[in-house]
């Protein structure tokens, strides 16, 4: 139910910031949502998968934590990640 190797390693290409970079905010912000969507149509079909639910709330609220650092230290950062994943509506 994870994410698989391929599909991790292009997301860290996509929004990486150097050669090296796994671990910014950008990269954790593109993981964690794509780690969100895939849960959340998981839920589609199980209702009832309350355990699965407290690991999604947790994922969503360390998001929105990240979100929230990027956009007090570099806004332009903040609004090219929620630009490209489309996060905000």
């Amino acid at each position: 139910m994870g994410l698989t190797r391929e599909s991790k390693s292009g997301l860290i290409q996509q929004h990486r910031l150097h050669g090296g970079d796994t671990g910014s905010p950008e990269v954790q912000i593109a993981l964690l949502s794509e780690r969100i969507s895939t849960l959340t149509d998981h839920f589609k079909t199980h209702r009832k998968d309350h355990a699965s639910r407290r690991g999604l709330i947790m994922m969503v609220s360390r998001r929105r934590r990240l979100l929230d650092y990027l956009k007090d230290n570099d806004s332009g950062r903040y609004q090219g990640i929620v630009d490209k994943l489309g996060l905000r509506k």
